[in-house]
């Protein structure tokens, strides 16, 4: 009993910070990409609305990692556009979920388009998944549900459409995940601590867009990544995807964002 008592308090003070650390903030300095004007040149998506424009994009460690470049790279060659990333490692749209989503929104300037790019990390930290109607008009903004995924996708939304009216948003929904059946399949009864499986956070996803009729790059259904071929794509880590995994889904995201 002495040793799961030590371990629950162990657990417990791991979860905050130790005295003078700081948590990891979002730097677009650092994650700034610029088109190769040779490639632009003779780009197919010469013709798209989003051609040569300037594009933030925001999320986890998906959104951020060095392989991730690989990916973003492909949208500034092949839209001529600039690309600064916000995404911060362990970030999810819930208020409590690492340097959220939220707070990277808060920081950012104006662009002509915003990318939400989801992660696992609402669904692995035991965040409350919400439902379409958080923090929206339907419940009066209640504050008190920016903890929730959805809460937080919604406020995203509305502090962007604040910073510029005008801007084009896209949403790419979480990727899926093989560490557990729960983060694949969407049949599976693993769940986590809600009771929900990882594609009833993506499917709360892809609702929160269509309430605001913001278009969806549906990320877990239809990139062809399943238990038969995950090896070639992610890491050894079963979670994050390797420079190969990032050529797969770049050419389909380029071709989203180009609105071909």
């Amino acid at each position: 009993m002495k040793k799961v008592i030590l371990a629950t308090l162990l657990a417990a003070l791991a979860a905050f910070p130790a005295p003078g650390a700081k948590q990891r903030a979002s730097d677009p300095s650092a994650h700034h990409l610029v088109p190769n004007d040779s490639i632009a040149a003779s780009s197919p998506y010469r013709a798209s609305g989003n051609f040569g424009k300037r594009i933030a994009v925001f999320g986890g460690s998906l959104s951020v990692n060095a392989e991730s470049d690989v990916a973003k790279q492909m949208w500034a060659d092949l839209l001529g556009a600039t690309v600064d990333t916000y995404g911060v490692p362990g970030a999810g749209f819930s208020s409590t979920a690492g340097y959220s989503v939220q707070k990277q929104v808060d920081t950012a300037g104006v662009y002509d388009v915003y990318v939400l790019w989801a992660s696992t990390n609402d669904f692995t930290k035991n965040r409350e998944c919400g439902t379409w109607r958080d923090y929206t008009e339907a419940d009066g903004y209640d504050e008190s549900k920016l903890n929730t995924q959805c809460g937080g996708i919604n406020n995203c939304i509305r502090k962007l459409m604040e910073k510029n009216p005008r801007a084009e948003i896209y949403f790419f929904t979480g990727l899926r995940y093989f560490r557990r059946p729960g983060g694949h399949d969407p049949f599976s009864e693993d769940v986590n601590d809600t009771g929900l499986n990882f594609a009833a956070y993506v499917q709360a996803q892809k609702e929160c867009c269509l309430h605001y009729g913001i278009p969806v790059l549906d990320q877990f259904g239809s990139q062809g990544i399943n238990v038969f071929n995950f090896q070639l794509y992610y890491k050894k880590d079963k979670l994050h995807l390797n420079e190969e995994g990032y050529r797969r889904i770049g050419s389909a995201q380029v071709a989203f964002l180009a609105g071909m």
